[in-house]
């Protein structure tokens, strides 16, 4: 694997017969009827993953994947073809399918030069992964799980765990002749809980991970932690009230809860929505679009983060992109073909599922900066609300930014003091409005432990979330008994 880690590009040069010569004929077939670009996208994936479910392991998986996909962009159209056989013929069958989808005009570009690096970040350049693990090992840790948290508490009846880890291989071949490689390890751990009391039965959820070795769940006892967090978050519910429903304050907990912000948020920020003026926040960079207490950033260069990246699936290196600054907005997430629609840089937000899907604006790790209040401070401003600690699920409607979210462990806040655990809270709201409606933000930011991923369009990437502390003046709140 050594000679994989330092040189990615030579491994699918060397492992399909490839050579530079080779990659300009296909790329200059893609550009036949001069498009604007074009560009090649490699990848070798090997996956592996088990889970564990009354007290034993009944489920493992192992699989290896690879395949090449190829993009023509002409003013606004995208063609894109892929094939699982990467050979020289299989490429130039999809480069001539790519280049008649995206039905471009006009005379021969130049010649493609391929051999140009890109500088990438070395963010996650690990010596070894959970992959390099014997599956016993693994095995191990689970059944440890298990057993230390059937022993947390009698009122636990089932224990799910799971691990699954890859290590993916890339390479991007683009028509201005720049290459890019990359190694992307991304591993997780999540453990489930089932409590029951006799009165009723309740879920709880934890994990963590990111683009880590296996050492990572070990040391500071990050899996007992995971486990424990669970087991906690099920028996917390087991005492749950019903929860009121109304307009009331809401405080959100550091860490996860960041989901709302990238869901409500952080999607109305990317280029394609916002080139097509179906965001809620086109054309209005420049202006207060938040609290100035709001300072948003988009983050892919954090070392190890589940959403971090050397460089995005374009080739194009990661950044930290302002896009709220105390309330203004500063800018959007981009791709290189959004990016050069709207006469902006691309911001390295060019992400895709696999070699079968066409890159698009992204999130990588999105998140709201430290304000200047404690957490402490902002519950003891609550007469009366409510605090949301963490999140299942959610949805909303890009074009008006309208979002649902289910809070999976919230509690009231009664008198400046956080009292009884409540179950079926729903925040109902609009993010733009949201934003405008933040009166305090703490000093605590959390980023989550590594457990995120963002749908889009049919596609699923590894993401990451966080916030600190923040209080918000009216969120509709959906319960079962009136506030």
């Amino acid at each position: 694997m050594s000679n994989e880690l330092v040189a990615p590009d030579k491994f699918f040069l060397n492992r399909f017969g490839m050579n530079h010569g080779a990659l300009e004929r296909i790329l200059g077939s893609a550009l036949e009827r001069k498009a604007d670009y074009a560009d090649l996208y490699f990848e070798y994936r090997s996956a592996e993953g088990l889970a564990l479910e009354e007290s034993m392991v009944n489920h493992t998986s192992k699989s290896v994947s690879h395949g090449v996909g190829v993009r023509v962009c002409a003013e606004d159209r995208t063609g894109y073809a892929y094939s699982d056989e990467v050979t020289v013929d299989r490429m130039r069958l999809a480069a001539e399918a790519a280049r008649a989808i995206a039905d471009q005009r006009g005379t021969a570009p130049a010649a493609v030069q391929v051999g140009a690096p890109v500088a990438r970040h070395a963010l996650y350049d690990l010596p070894s992964t959970p992959l390099d693990v014997p599956v016993q090992e693994r095995a191990k840790l689970l059944s440890e799980i298990d057993s230390l948290v059937r022993a947390s508490d009698p009122r636990v009846k089932n224990v799910m765990a799971s691990f699954a880890c890859e290590r993916k291989i890339v390479m991007i071949v683009r028509s201005d002749g720049q290459v890019a490689a990359d190694v992307q390890p991304l591993c997780r751990l999540n453990v489930t809980v089932i409590a029951e009391d006799g009165k009723g039965r309740q879920m709880g959820s934890y994990g963590g991970g990111g683009r880590v070795e296996w050492n990572y769940f070990i040391e500071k006892d990050r899996w007992r932690e995971y486990a424990l967090e669970a087991a906690r978050q099920a028996i917390v519910n087991l005492d749950a009230v019903d929860a009121p429903a109304g307009e009331m304050v809401v405080v959100l907990g550091p860490g996860w809860p960041g989901i709302l912000l990238h869901e409500a948020i952080g999607h109305g920020l990317e280029g394609d929505f916002n080139r097509k003026k179906t965001s809620a926040f086109a054309d209005r960079i420049g202006q207060k679009v938040a609290s100035e207490l709001c300072t948003v950033i988009d983050d892919g260069t954090i070392p190890n983060r589940r959403g971090s990246l050397n460089v995005d699936d374009e080739g194009t290196p990661t950044s930290r992109t302002v896009l709220i600054e105390k309330g203004i907005l500063r800018g959007y997430l981009q791709d290189r073909m959004n990016a050069r629609l709207m006469k902006m840089e691309p911001t390295g937000n060019g992400r895709r599922e696999s070699f079968a899907h066409s890159p698009m604006p992204r999130m990588t790790n999105t998140f709201m900066l430290n304000g200047e209040s404690t957490p402490e401070e902002i519950m003891k401003s609550v007469k009366k609300g409510l605090y949301a600690v963490n999140f299942g699920g959610g949805q909303v409607d890009i074009t008006n930014g309208k979002f649902v979210f289910s809070a999976s462990e919230a509690y009231l806040i009664e008198d400046g003091q956080v009292t009884r655990p409540v179950k079926g809270a729903t925040l109902i709201g609009n993010g733009p409005d949201v934003l405008t409606r933040v009166s305090m933000v703490g000093n605590d930011l959390k980023l989550d432990a590594g457990v995120g991923t963002c749908g889009k369009d049919g596609q699923s990437v590894p993401v990451g979330v966080g916030l600190p502390t923040i209080r918000i003046d009216g969120i509709t709140v959906g319960g079962t008994r009136a506030n």
